[in-house]
Formats: structure tokens, sequence, C-alpha cells
């Protein structure tokens, strides 16, 4: 699969007159606990050439294939390809938007070029705030509680749409730091021994193993724990400060360096006298 994400990759490069910076995944599989059907959810972040963005009209800046564009070679219909156009990505970092930065710390990485992305990386610690990061999981968790664990029989699958985002949430209370991406690194950190423990790790065994989609008696442990670590998580939240750095100055900077590095002005533009 990695070599056809690759053809894809350089495919949408041709047709849409575009060049990627980084290509990462995303989902249960950059998670950590996919089955043995889950999609590819591949992510990427794109720059257009120079004149692309001296325009007065607003264009679309994002790539979704299959659903939105096309490419002209056929795809593997387990593979969603989406990606942010650089400046969308950028004004989202400056948000500390939580999906773009778990792209950024994705450890399955199909696909890098250029200095762009190391540069935002390193950035990742000024722009980082916890307060935006901590409302994003904590909204994640409540949803995902709400529609899919109220039952008396739920899906394996879904206690970890509510268990991550949890997880997620109280690593960074505890150490006001962007989250890692893998479950078990999160779970191993956050978790202490005992029956719930025990009970995550029966579910993680078998969704692994396939059983994600069957419907069970729900697991009184975990939902008491959801519980009570949303209401933990909604009053811990109100005591965060809002984050005050402004990086625009600097993203901006990075945003002309990328053009430049990527196509080169030179060759773009014409000076009149």
């Amino acid at each position: 699969m990695q070599e056809h994400i690759l053809q894809v990759l350089a495919q949408i490069e041709k047709d849409h007159d575009v060049k990627i910076l980084f290509a990462v995944e995303s989902g249960s599989r950059a998670w950590g606990f996919p089955s043995k059907d889950s999609d590819y959810d591949v992510r990427f972040i794109y720059i257009h050439k120079p004149e692309w963005y001296l325009s007065i009209d607003q264009k679309r800046d994002v790539i979704e294939i299959p659903f939105r564009e096309s490419i002209s070679i056929p795809i593997d219909p387990l593979l969603d390809v989406s990606g942010w156009e650089l400046t969308k990505a950028l004004r989202l970092f400056r948000k500390s938007n939580p999906p773009l930065l778990e792209w950024l710390n994705s450890s399955i990485i199909y696909y890098e070029a250029y200095s762009t992305t190391d540069q935002i990386r390193e950035l990742g610690g000024k722009i980082f705030s916890p307060l935006s990061c901590l409302h994003h999981y904590l909204n994640m968790a409540k949803g995902n509680f709400r529609g899919y664990l109220q039952g008396s029989e739920v899906k394996i699958k879904k206690y970890f749409y509510v268990l991550r985002p949890i997880f997620a949430a109280k690593w960074i209370e505890k150490y006001h730091t962007i989250p890692p991406i893998g479950f078990e690194d999160l779970f191993e950190d956050i978790v202490p021994s005992g029956e719930l423990k025990a009970s995550i790790e029966t579910l993680l065994k078998r969704k692994r193993a396939g059983e994600e989609l069957r419907l069970e008696q729900r697991v009184d442990t975990i939902n008491e724990y959801v519980v009570k670590e949303i209401e933990h998580l909604e009053d811990f939240t109100k005591s965060i400060k809002p984050h005050t750095h402004d990086p625009t100055k600097e993203l901006d900077e990075l945003f002309r360096g990328t053009l430049e590095e990527v196509w080169g002005l030179n060759d773009h533009f014409i000076v009149r006298s």
C-alpha cells in the first residue's frame, strides 16, 4: 500500500499542479489500533505556484480524493486522501489546531520534502495552546460519548473514540505539552494498573482482532470512568488561561520562504520599472 500511496501523491501533484510538502497517516492506523480492514487516512499539506496566490478571488484550499476531486489513476477503495493548502494549514496552526498537530507528530510519514515541516514543528512549542486543545479533545469525547455509548449495547470500536480524546486531554493537564498521537503511549501513561486498565486492554486486543463492530453489553467500568473524567476536565478547562502568543509574523515568513524554496520566486515574478 505504501508504494500505491506514493503513486497517488505524485499524481495529485501532476493533476493539480501543486507540490506536496509532507504526507502522513492519520486515524486509527496512526493511533495504533487499526483493524484488519481499516482505511488508510492519508493527510497532507501542499503549496500552489506563486501566481495562484495573486488573485482577488478566494479559491478552494482543500484537496479531497476521491470525494471531491479526482486524479487520473485508479485508487484503492481503502484509501482516503485529503490535504490542506499551506496558508490554510498555517492559519489553523496559529490556532493550535489539534488535528494538524497530530499530523505533524504522526509516526507514519509517507512523504516529506523541503524544510517547511521541520520549521513548523520547531514552532509547535510556541504556538501550543493548552486551552484550545483541551476544548477540542473534551468536545470530541463528549460528542462521541453521547453518540455512541448511551445504549445498553455498544460497538467495541466506539470506546476508543471516547477514550483517546480523554487521555489526550489528561496528558495536557499533566504535562502542558502536545500529547503523543499513539493510543498506547497515552494509555500507559494515564491509566494506572487495575480493573479499568485490564478492561481497556481486553477491548484493544479484540478490536485489533477484528471484533470492533460487534454489539455487546457496555462496560460499566469504562462508562463510569468516562463520566467522571469528562466532569473533571470540564472543571479543569475553566482554570486555564488563554494562550496569547501571536506567531503571525513568523508564519508569514515561513510561507514566503517555502514559496521561494519550492518554486524559486525569481523565476515567477517580473518586476516592471
